[in-house]
Parts: C-alpha cells; structure tokens; sequence
C-alpha cells in the first residue's frame, strides 16, 4: 500500500469507483480507493441494475442523462463490458392525478433535451402485452431506460481509473481518519498500515456512518431493506420476445408501487412497498458482505397482489430466487455530495441509492469540486449542505421510511409531508394553531402556511390545481395590501458579523456595497465563476462602544434558511486567516415578525415612542430600539413588496411582541398571513428567492440583480466572471403574466414555447392575488426577449398549452412608491 495520495476514497461500490475514475479523468492521478472486502460488497452487488435519466429535479435529471450516456466511454476505456440494456420503459398512471404528474415531468423533460413521449393505452399495450390496461389512464414513453450489469459496470469503472493511473487496495478496512492541521493531511490508519493524503471521500455506502463518525460526523443517512423477484421461464416472456424481437422493457405501475423488466427468459419485479423497514438503524455491522437479507414475502405481498392483478402472466409464474438486501437514503432520496462543513477536505458521496442512475453524476460533480473548486453543476438537490443540525438520527430514520414508503407515490405542490413532525417550534406556535394556520416545514422550523377561518377545517386539500387554500390566501393578501397584516418571519436565516476586518470581508465576499451605520443593502454573493450563490439584507448596526472591541463595526445578516450550511461553509472557508472576523449563524437565537400594508407604519407608532415615520425611519433603514417594551433590532423592509418592517427579537420576547402587535393593530383590522401569501406577493414584485430564481447556473446581470451589483467596486469574488455579462447575458430572467391559466398556475419548471419552439423555464409561479392574474418568473435566452415580448409565449401547465406575455415591470407598485410609504 502506498504512504501517500493526493486523495483517498473509501468505498469501492459503484459511486466510490465512479470517484476515482472521475478524479482521474479530471487530472488527479495520484489517487487511491480503500475497500474493505471486495469492490461491489454492501449495496451494489445485489442491486436490480436499473437506470433512467428522468427525475423530479432537473439538475439531477441532467446528471442522471450524463450517467447513463457514460456507459458506453467506459466500456471502450477499459474494455470492460456493462452488460447495457437500453430497452427504454414506460411509467404507467392508474389516475388522472398520476397522469397529470406524468404530463409535467415529460414537459420538464422538454427543456432539459429529453425524449420522453405521452402515448395512449393502445400504444401502451402495443410496447408492453403483459399488462391489463384496463386498470390505467394513461403512460410516458422513456426511450433513455434499461438496466445493466452491476459487478461489470463497477469493474469497469475501476479499470478506467486504474488506466488514468489511480490504485485500489483491497481488503483494506480504515480504522480511523484523523486530521494533522499542521501538515494539512488526513493519516488514515487502515488493517494494511497508515497512509496520508490531501483529500478523503466517504464513499462508505452501507457504511457511510461510520465513516462519518471517524470525523465526529453523524451523517443523515439509514439503509432500507428492499425487495425484488426474479420469476422463472416465462411462456409469456418468450412470446413476447419472438413475436417483437426485442427484450420487454421496463415499467412502472405507481397504483401497486412495482417496477419491472426482462431478465433472461423471465421477469424481474420490485417493490418499495409501503411497509418499509430500516436495517440496522444505528450500526452496520463491519462483516457485513456480499450477503442477503431474509425475505419477508408477508411485507411486500399487497403490492404484488395488485400487480398480479395488473400484469395477469405474473400470477401463475414461479419465483425463482427472492432478493432482500439493504440499501442507503438520505431523508428526502438524493444523495449527500460535497465537502462537509467543518472538516477540512473531507468529502461526501453518499447516499445514492440510484446508483446506476446518478452514479456517474456524482463522480463527475465530486471530481470536479475537489480540483476545481466548483461543481461545475447546480447541485442544491444533492448538496449534503440542505440538512441541519436537526437531522438527527431519530428524525432521518423517519423521514427515510417515510420517503421510500412513497417512492412511487406523487409529492403535490401544496403538500406537506408529516414524519418528524412538528421539530422545532416557536413561542407562538400554539397560537398559530389556535388562529387556524395550516403549518408547514422550513428547514425543520414549524412555519404558518395560510390560515383558515373559523368555519373553515385547516386543511390542505392535495393538488397541482388550485386548491382549497386559494380563497383564504387571497384573503390574506388583500388584508395585507389594502389595511396590514404580520407574519412570523423566524424562519428566515439569520448571522452577526463582528471583528475589525468585517467590513472589507463583507466588502470581498458580497457584489454590492456595504452600508453605512444605521442602514440596510441588499446584496448578491458569487463564486469565482460569478454565478448567484446567495442573496442577503446587510445592515450596519453600528460600533462597540465598550471593552476591547469599542470601535469595531457590527453587522447582521439576513438570508435563505435552507441555505444555512450551504452558507456558513463558504464564510468559513473565506474567512481571514489572522481571525480578524467572526461570523457567527444566530438561526433561532433571533426571532422575527414583518408587519406590512398601507397602516405598518400607524401600528409601529404605536409600539415605540421614537419617530417612526417617512422622514425619521427611511426606507432601508435599520435601527435597535425598544418595540413594545423589549429590545428589538427593526429594518425598514418588506418581502411583500409593501410598506414594511421586519422586527427581530430574542425568542423570549417573541410572545410579547406578538401579543402587541395584534393590540396595536385592531383598530387597523390587523390580519396574520402565512408563507403561501407572502410568496404570492412577492411575485406581484417580481421578487426572486433562492433556490428558484437565484441558483448557481445564473448571474447576477442574467438574474435581475444588477442593482445590488456596486459598480464602483474593484473587488469582489467572481468579479470579472460576473462583469463579463454585464452588457449581453446569455439568459434574462422575465416576469409572466399567464392570461391562459384558468384552474392551475406554474409552480416552477414548466417549458416557455416561443411558437413551437422551446426557449425557456419557469421558476416559480402562482396567483398574484392583488393584481388579479396568473404570474410566474422564469429564464430564456436574451437574444430572444424581443421577439419574445412581440409575439407572446406560452407555458405548459399539467399538459395544457396557455397563453402568456413578458411584463416590462412588476405588476404590483412598479414604482415601488409603496415600499417608501407614498399611497399617492
């Protein structure tokens, strides 16, 4: 065993390998992979082999369309065959709202160059005579679908790494990783001796854990049994094949939660049914091997019920071998990939349990990080980041069998899933109850979606439609915009930033300027490529007067709350070396409420006898002053686009700010509203939100963000990058008015059509409830707009074709006259 590497990757299934190929390929050739036993132990060996391109992110989905058409490179690299089956599939819908799902992932395939293809049952029938179709409405067409060999594929991908100059130890268990920061490496002590290297990737698999923990790492992952049948000679099969000469392809039946395809001369059928079962939910035992799992036929048997039913052939074929083995989540099903917060130059790439999907991509976008610095892809949807500290293992064990419970059931857009639940809570989360809110989940924190009036059960009806919630936001905004609402905001992410070096840090890593004591900026953050990697409320809060601080600036910070890792690891790994800033993330430290509408201003008078109106408190100011009698930290801002203010106070005052609020208030006819009315009135404005409209695929000057861009500036991260298209971005972000929407609004990723062409896509939508129409904001080629603007687009809604025009400004308040208190 060498002493040295510049990497090491500790896992040798199918996603460890992929690593060490992908490093190779990237220029690292000095690298190493550790397995314990044998390559392809744990999960891979035992693994169905299926592959798809199609997946519900369409950033995955572009990683899993570069998977699969990397089969075919590395069987001419290594000579390796995959044993590639590309027989293509269809997804089977048993009801119109399964066929709806369908019609949008096939419109999302449209922007993304994908081929799928909505067909009738008669087609349906024709591709696949083993079903009953009498039991189905209706079916997509994947041409990019098949299955391959799981030990050659991985045997292939380590054979090409080994060509580009890697090495794989073999029965070679690690025992332990600790960190030597003054040489700036990992001694990784193993059964074969200790080696060193630059760089380690947990690639652990079933282990991931325990490699996580070697760190101090509890990494959210838990593997679930998981069952699949192989039949014996099926007569039916050889039909088939005779009469098409063609293998059956694969398909989904999402009613009895099945998948299937051809293996030898019969049927391969799996099951992630409902009854879903964690194994060994704290430890993986470390002899664990090429080993299966018990069946329990007993578990999975409704399932196969309704597929016997569906699929007659399948009901008098004999079983020729049952298949239990585990395999690894994450809580919501994408992978965990990327550096670990915390942890100098320890890497993730777990949890891919569509390893012969999304393998490849993981490599890639690993490979990638690790020498390039960036991805080079958006990523957010595996980024181990998305979790927090609340993802403990209690919580990952529920979410995970919630989430492979409903593998093949559909996820609404107005749905919100119920293990775990409620995590954390606030002061005022009871009271929320008792005022009829419909709670939902923000990044583990119980936040009001809408709320429901007294006759009225709080309740979400489920679908891609307007639903039952429509009226009751509507309500919401109107009482909002025409008197004043609040709104609990602690959810928003928030930071404070101290040290004599904060501002010309914030200066460095921030595009636009920082501002001066007592005032807000609002602000952009790039990478060295000049793509959005957040977007942020600055404001100054002064000097210390005291201690051996005094004189130091005082910044807060707020941001995304699901960015939170994503963000803290970034400011940490930019910080000054000689400690000259700290940053600290207050999270729940700092709780909030927004008061907004034309009377905000009457009921912040009345709270404080300090001059709050037009000329003592500015539009984007900021000031700590007592708000009903305890400190608070106020900025003179609204995300509804309204006359506003966000008050933030420590969590123990949070009861007592409410409570005077809604006093203050009455007389104004005070309402609360929740999120789904708060977003609702953002895009009235146009306003962006992270992971929508603000990604790291875009810039600022292609994102609308060129004003929080300070041209006067010589330095920021990604400067130049950023610059570069200041005057002709390749894309420009629009806002929609969707005149043809009647029933069901965008919610993000439907196709913008220019004729019959596809140009562009939504990144969010909904119904601007004020100005009264259908509203969305999406991205399409600058070198379009104008005859974009000319001839109108159209969006496609759940499959229906709907007329659309590029609004030149925001509908709500263009002016933005409102949010400086003008009513004129």
């Amino acid at each position: 065993m060498k002493s040295h590497a510049q990497a090491v990757v500790i896992g040798g299934g199918v996603v460890g390998c992929s690593v060490l190929y992908h490093l190779t390929k990237a220029g690292w050739k000095d690298v190493v992979l550790l397995e314990r036993d044998q390559l392809t132990c744990g999960s891979t060996w035992h693994a169905a082999g299926g592959f798809h391109a199609l997946n519900g992110d369409p950033n995955v989905a572009k990683l899993q369309d570069y998977t699969v058409k990397l089969y075919d490179e590395l069987e001419k690299i290594s000579g390796e065959t995959c044993g590639l089956h590309l027989t293509g599939g269809i997804a089977l819908a048993d009801t119109p709202e399964r066929l709806e799902w369908l019609k949008m992932s096939h419109a999302r395939g449209k922007y993304l160059g994908m081929e799928t293809e909505m067909i009738s049952m008669k087609e349906a029938k024709e591709l696949l005579p083993l079903m009953d179709e009498k039991h189905f409405v209706g079916a997509m067409w994947d041409p990019i679908e098949g299955h391959l060999d799981p030990y050659g594929t991985t045997n292939a991908y380590a054979k090409a790494a080994k060509i580009g100059g890697a090495e794989i130890e073999l029965k070679c268990k690690v025992e332990e990783l600790n960190w030597d920061d003054t040489k700036g490496v990992w001694n990784i002590v193993t059964s074969k001796g200790t080696m060193t290297a630059e760089h380690v990737v947990n690639a652990g698999g079933l282990w991931a854990r325990e490699v996580g923990r070697m760190v101090g790492v509890e990494l959210p992952v838990l593997a679930m049994e998981h069952h699949y049948l192989l039949t014996e000679a099926m007569p039916e099969v050889a039909a088939i094949n005779e009469s098409t000469g063609k293998e059956i392809i694969h398909f989904i039946d999402f009613a009895a939660e099945v998948y299937s395809r051809q293996e030898r001369d019969g049927m391969l059928l799996g099951t992630y049914e409902r009854a879903a079962t964690p194994w060994s939910p704290k430890d993986t035992p470390w002899d664990f091997a090429q080993e299966l799992l018990e069946p329990n036929l007993d578990r999975i048997a409704p399932s196969l019920e309704m597929a016997f039913e569906h699929f007659p052939a399948f009901e008098n074929a004999g079983i020729r071998r049952t298949v239990n083995g585990p395999f690894t989540f994450a809580p919501d099903g994408n992978p965990l990939v990327g550096p670990v917060r915390g942890i100098p130059n320890y890497w993730s790439a777990c949890a891919v349990m569509a390893g012969f999907s999304q393998g490849g991509g993981v490599g890639l976008v690993l490979s990638e990080w690790m020498v390039n610095g960036d991805p080079g892809h958006d990523v957010w949807g595996m980024d181990v980041s998305r979790f927090g500290p609340w993802a403990t293992r209690d919580y990952t064990n529920a979410k995970v069998r919630e989430n492979y419970s409903r593998r093949f059931r559909i996820r609404f857009p107005n749905e919100e899933l119920e293990a775990a639940r409620p995590g954390q809570t606030t002061s005022l989360y009871d009271t929320h109850l008792t005022n009829g809110a419909v709670m939902g989940d923000s990044w583990g924190l119980e936040t009001p979606l809408w709320y429901a009036p007294k006759d009225v059960e709080a309740k979400d009806v489920f679908s891609f439609h307007r639903s039952t919630d429509f009226e009751h936001v509507k309500a919401e905004v109107m009482n909002c915009r025409e008197n004043v609402g609040y709104s609990e905001i602690s959810n928003f992410a928030k930071y404070e930033i101290t040290g004599p070096g904060a501002r010309e840090w914030l200066s460095e890593i921030m595009t636009n300027f920082i501002p001066k004591q007592g005032r807000l900026a609002l602000t952009s953050m790039t990478n060295e490529n000049g793509k959005i990697i957040g977007d942020f409320t600055i404001a100054c809060a002064g000097a210390e007067h005291f201690g051996p601080k005094a004189g130091e600036e005082r910044f807060q910070m707020w941001g995304s709350s699901a960015a939170q890792i994503y963000h803290m690891r970034w400011f940490e790994a930019h910080l000054p070396k000689d400690g000259s800033v700290t940053i600290r993330n207050l999270n729940l430290e700092l709780t909030g409420i927004t008061i907004a509408g034309p009377n905000a201003q009457k009921v912040l008078a009345k709270l404080t006898d300090e001059d709050v109106s037009n000329e003592g408190f500015k539009f984007m100011d900021y000031r700590e002053h007592p708000i009903a009698g305890v400190p608070a930290k106020t900025n003179r801002i609204s995300y509804t686009g309204d006359l506003g203010y966000e008050i933030w106070v420590k969590p123990e005052y949070l009861s007592k700010l409410h409570a005077a609020i809604v006093e203050a208030g009455e007389e104004f006819g005070i309402k609360p509203f929740g999120m789904r009315a708060l977003l609702a009135m953002r895009l009235e404005k146009h306003f962006g939100t992270w992971f929508k409209e603000f990604r790291p695929i875009y810039t600022p000057f292609e994102a609308g963000l060129d004003r929080f861009v300070s041209k006067k500036k010589n330095t920021f991260i990604g400067r130049d990058a950023v610059f570069a298209h200041k005057d002709n971005p390749p894309l420009t972000r629009i806002c929609l008015g969707v005149s043809g929407a009647t029933d069901a609004d965008c919610i993000g990723d439907e196709p913008i059509y220019l004729g019959d062409e596809v140009i562009g896509w939504t990144t969010s939508g909904g119904y601007g409830h004020y100005v009264g129409e259908s509203l969305a904001t999406g991205y399409i080629p600058t070198d379009r707009l104008e005859e974009a603007r000319e001839q109108g687009v159209v969006v496609e809604i759940i499959g229906e074709m709907c007329a659309a025009h590029i609004q030149h400004e925001p509908p709500f308040d263009p002016e933005g006259k409102r949010m400086r208190g003008d009513f004129s």
